[in-house]
This record gives C-alpha cells, structure tokens and sequence, in this order.
C-alpha cells in the first residue's frame, strides 16, 4: 500500500465526522430556512434580519464583537510582549497562569464573573471598603463585554504569541542599532511581522462573540438581546426552526463576507514565487512607512 493511499485512508475518519456533523446539520439548517412551514420555497426568513428588532439585535451584537476584539488586541499586545521577555521557565508559568482559567467549566466561570460585578459582589464590596462609591455593571451591555473579554482574550493572545515568538532577536536588535526606539521598534518591525497572528486572533475572537448568546443571558440578566439570544429563543422557545435557521444563514452570510478580505490577503500574501508577474515583482509594496520590492528567489 503506498504512502497517498495510507493517507487516505487515514482521513477517512475526519471526513465522516466532518460529513456527519458538519455538511449534514448545515444542510438541514439551509433546508429550513429557504421552506415556510408548509413547505413552500422562500427567502423571507433569511432576510427576516431587516425587520427592527432583528435589525436593532444584529447591530448591538456587531458593536460588541468589534469592541471586544479591539480591547482583546489592545491587551493581548503588552501582554504578549512583557511574556516574550521572561525566561523559559518563567515564560512557561505566566502562559499556564493566562491559559488556567479555560480549563475550568465555562458556565461557572460566567457565574463567578457575575458575583463579581453584582450590585452586592466582591467588586462594589472592595470598592465600598476603599471609599468609591459603587458601580452598576451588572446587567449592562458593560458586564457583556467584559465577560466575553475575559473569556476570548487567551484565543486572541496564543496567535499573537506564536508569530512574535518567530521573530527573532537578531531583527530587533538590528533595528535598535540603526537608532529605531521602541516604539519605532513596534510599529515597524514587530506589527507587520506579527499580521498573520492577528487576523487568526481576530477571526477566533469577533466571529463568536458575535453569536455568543450564554454570556448576554447570564452577564445581561436576560435585558440585552443579541442575534444570538433571537437565534436560541427562536429554536428553544418558539420552535420557529425556520425563522431561527433563516437568521443563522443570514448571519453566516455576514461572518463568510466579513472573512474573505482576510482570507483573499493571505491567499496573495502565501502564493508561491513562480505564481507571481515580472510586473508584480516590479511592483512596489509598501511596508510599514517604507517602501520595499517584492524579492523572488
């Protein structure tokens, strides 16, 4: 048996899971949503986003997911950068330490991040024995995202760790030589170099916290209907599986065209030497504030 045939057979296994899990649900939901309930061809519960509470759900789920990815990259950078610096064992420990909480139960630790941001919990308690008057968090669009921060963060820091880890530190010190500070050092070397890291950190983090609808019911208190929330009340409540499937395909739609622009970079940025036009080789690329040639070996 020769070696493509062993592989092969090898995948086997995923191709079933991913027939039986993946591309049969997906069909029974895409079935759903273009039949009425008599079984009529319709687009109207793919389009049933537009009507205003829908409209009003998808907005507020767009604003939080793009909040969120943006306090998940504006964290995820210093602490990327301060964990680089440690030595292996050291190193070791604080990625454990950022790492330790996903292996905990996700519901309890939603629970817990509630007792913390109640009007009587551990936040208002420690900010009442300081002399700061109390926060109202809780139940608040707030509280939603500062769930979904706390819980997303490790997916948008271990991308951006994995590419800074590359770089080496023969880059950076040539940089630094040619009178580059840090800052300078950031913007320009390590930025552009760590790309590939933060759009895989930011398509882990934005396209679930858009349809995360646990943390809105538990860290909302059931006030803040995101599309997630319509979704789950759709299929579980209201057993509109139509309406329900319509809104999950609609909201598919979005994620798939939201992604091809990061997904067509990469195709352009990873295409092989011999894939590339004497123009395009020619053609000028900028980088970070310069300007660089394509170089085809």
């Amino acid at each position: 048996m020769d070696r493509n045939r062993r592989r092969q057979l090898l995948a086997l296994p995923y191709v079933a899971w991913s027939i039986l899990f993946t591309l049969i649900p997906l069909f029974v939901i895409l079935r759903y949503a273009m039949v009425d309930k008599e079984g009529h061809f319709t687009v109207s519960y793919i389009f049933a986003f537009l009507s205003s509470v829908n409209a009003k759900a998808f907005l507020i789920s767009l604003e939080i997911a793009v909040i969120c990815t943006v306090i998940c990259v504006l964290l995820a950078y210093p602490l990327v950068m301060v964990v680089r610096r440690l030595k292996i064992s050291r190193m070791s420990f604080m990625l454990f330490f950022l790492i330790m909480p996903m292996w905990m139960n996700f519901i309890l630790r939603m629970l817990a991040l509630q007792m913390i941001l109640s009007s009587n919990g551990i936040l208002n308690m420690l900010l009442g024995f300081l002399g700061f008057p109390p926060l109202q968090i809780a139940n608040t669009n707030t509280a939603v995202i500062i769930g979904v921060v706390y819980d997303y963060l490790p997916f948008m820091m271990l991308p951006i760790f994995n590419t800074i880890s590359d770089i080496g530190e023969d880059v950076l010190e040539a940089a630094r030589d040619l009178g580059a500070g840090p800052f300078t050092v950031f913007r320009r070397v390590i930025l552009p170099m760590s790309l590939p890291g933060l759009k895989s950190g930011i398509t882990i983090v934005f396209v679930p916290s858009m349809t995360s609808f646990v943390i809105a019911d538990i860290l909302g208190g059931g006030k803040i209907q995101l599309i997630g929330n319509i979704i789950e009340q759709e299929f579980t409540r209201s057993s509109n599986w139509n309406l329900g499937s319509g809104l999950s395909v609609s909201l598919m739609l979005f994620m798939l065209i939201s992604m091809t622009f990061t997904i067509k970079d990469e195709i352009l940025t990873k295409r092989p030497a011999e894939e590339i036009s004497e123009e395009e080789k020619a053609e000028p690329r900028v980088v970070g504030d310069g300007v660089s040639r394509r170089t085809v070996l």
